[in-house]
């Protein structure tokens, strides 16, 4: 299935799977590779030394195209740019918006810049910067996410750009896809699709407990790090929904901490981003500092397994899905879906 997503990336099928801290490794993004798809390495949650590893990795699984998730406002975000073009790594994908000299610097060594946006404003502002395409999420995905579907927001945003657009927010087979591309996406993106598949690395057990949720089973909550995030519905994120900001703050604090010995990241660089968050939005002290409990909660979760202590991020797909497949098989049966239901609309209806 040509796109101008897989002409521009240089893959097969129009899928994209999604940056996701700790679960987006090197066995994933090589999978979703040898599919072909677009996997897409998550470094947030990684040092420069283990994201040059992550590349190393992922290459020696796969010769076929990957990207990487960067960043913007890392301190060492030039250095990773730096070290991307070095590798040749062929996408650089952004959660928040890279600034246009990144823009700039990434595409000049022939690098595609696909930053990721919430609203039609953000994709103007990037497209006017020079990104090649966006990654547009409705409110359906999982993490961090909006309040408009993506049945809305999709829209807005392919009126507003004139480069390639993916959907992302709600899709987990041929049928989104196909959907996707009469609205006139570039193509989709999936994150709880591609978790809950043979090669994540997401402990089994945590796997089952999201094959067992309804689709009413996630909730979008503030209480984690002050922007609303979708994830599953547990014990935690009730406590953690009931929570005075004095209990929170002091969770907040202990997982700063952790993260900053996990991923080196320096305490100057925690402080301007939370200064940043404080004079961005409405936040509270508590809040603030709870910037850094997001990675440490899904880490809990996602990496040691316990489901007690972790946030788990979830699409509210997951109330639809009842099966951990392969990679190939999920990439292979979207995209053969697709095309098999764009055929059929072919002579399905007569409008005259």
């Amino acid at each position: 299935m040509k796109t101008t997503l897989t002409e521009l990336t240089g893959v097969a099928h129009p899928i994209v799977q999604t940056g996701m801290g700790w679960v987006a490794g090197p066995r994933l993004v090589a999978a979703t590779a040898e599919a072909g798809a677009l996997g897409i390495l998550a470094s947030a949650t990684m040092t420069y030394d283990e994201l040059a590893r992550a590349i190393t990795e992922t290459r020696a699984r796969t010769s076929r195209p990957f990207g990487v998730n960067l960043r913007a406002d890392a301190d060492d975000a030039e250095d990773r740019v730096a070290l991307l073009i070095r590798e040749g790594v062929r996408v650089a994908s952004f959660a928040l918006a890279p600034r246009k000299e990144m823009i700039a610097r990434l595409k000049d060594a022939g690098v595609v810049v696909i930053p990721s946006v919430g609203a039609a404003r953000h994709a103007e502002k990037v497209a006017g910067w020079g990104a090649d395409a966006v990654i547009v999420q409705g409110g359906e995905g999982g993490g961090h996410t909006g309040g408009v579907a993506t049945t809305l927001l999709l829209p807005s945003v392919l009126d507003a750009v004139d480069i390639p657009v993916v959907a992302a927010g709600g899709f987990f087979d041929g049928r989104g896809l196909a959907a996707a591309l009469a609205y006139g996406a570039a193509g989709i993106a999936m994150g709880t699709r591609f978790l809950l598949t043979a090669e994540s690395t997401v402990p089994e057990a945590v796997k089952r407990a999201y094959l067992a949720r309804g689709l009413t089973d996630t909730v979008v909550t503030r209480k984690v790090d002050g922007l609303p995030h979708r994830v599953l519905r547990t014990e935690l994120v009730d406590s953690l929904e009931r929570s005075g900001s004095a209990t929170g703050l002091l969770r907040a604090v202990r997982n700063a901490v952790r993260f900053r010995a996990l991923t080196g990241v320096s305490w100057r660089a925690l402080a301007r981003e939370g200064l940043a968050m404080r004079r961005g939005g409405e936040r509270s002290l508590a809040q603030v500092v709870m910037a850094a409990n997001t990675p440490m909660l899904l880490r809990a979760g996602l990496v040691d397994g316990d489901t007690g202590a972790g946030v788990l991020a979830s699409g509210q797909v997951v109330g639809l899905l009842d099966d951990l497949p392969t990679v190939r098989e999920v990439v292979e049966s979207v995209a053969a879906d697709a095309k098999s239901i764009i055929q059929g609309l072919g002579g399905a209806h007569d409008c005259a």
